[in-house]
């Protein structure tokens, strides 16, 4: 008989993490998308853009215009010759660019391609290959399994990474949906309780962690 209650509680679990994903999994991606570009745009466009060329400086401009028009197929492209033959500076944005026009169109897949490029890439900013090995694991969130997730943005979860905070919001997300609600749920609590975390981010770990249930 105690093996029928353990069954049903497990099966009841298993529904509320599911249902869970399918409420806030996608509102904590979009999230973590709008805080990653804002801090991309804050700290390295001020660094790397004026020491580039102005000619580069205007196909990038143009390409996107481009992408703010929502001619996500064109920009693409664009931004693609341009990172073939850009310095290191506007070749990096533009694999930033280029990956988050195909993940408009749904392309996540190359999308992703794209990120891991960038993120081999020695010759770029170590933030940008960093971001672009967030944004890889973020944009691979629905297909990837919660390991192969985890393999690719565990490293940016310690103290010194400058994108911890959302590397732990989108692991916690991935632990969720693949089941390990203890890992989860130290993530989150690291996030909730670190003063130094934006407190919009503090806000959704305590959320989220209050839905998952409090750690054992």
């Amino acid at each position: 008989m105690a093996d029928i209650f353990r069954e049903v509680d497990e099966d009841v679990r298993r529904m509320r993490y599911e249902k869970l994903w399918r409420a806030y999994g996608k509102y904590v991606v979009g999230a973590a998308v709008i805080f990653v570009v804002a801090v991309a745009a804050g700290t390295f466009w001020r660094g790397q853009v004026r020491a580039e060329r102005e000619a580069q400086g205007a196909r990038f401009a143009q390409a996107l215009e481009l992408a703010r028009a929502g001619n996500d197929v064109q920009a693409a492209a664009a931004f693609a010759q341009l990172a073939t033959d850009a310095g290191a500076g506007y070749a990096a944005l533009a694999r930033l660019q280029e990956a988050a026009a195909l993940a408009r169109q749904g392309k996540k897949a190359d999308a992703v391609i794209v990120y891991d490029r960038l993120a081999a890439d020695t010759a770029a900013n170590t933030l940008v290959r960093d971001l672009a090995t967030l944004l890889g694991g973020l944009h691979s969130l629905d297909t990837a399994s919660y390991a192969d997730v985890r393999r690719r943005i565990e490293r940016l979860t310690v103290d010194t990474n400058p994108w911890r905070f959302s590397a732990r919001e989108i692991l916690a997300v991935a632990a969720v949906k693949g089941g390990d609600m203890g890992g989860a749920q130290t993530l989150l609590k690291q996030i909730s309780d670190d003063p130094e975390a934006p407190g919009s981010t503090r806000a959704r770990a305590a959320e989220l962690l209050a839905l998952v249930g409090p750690s054992a």
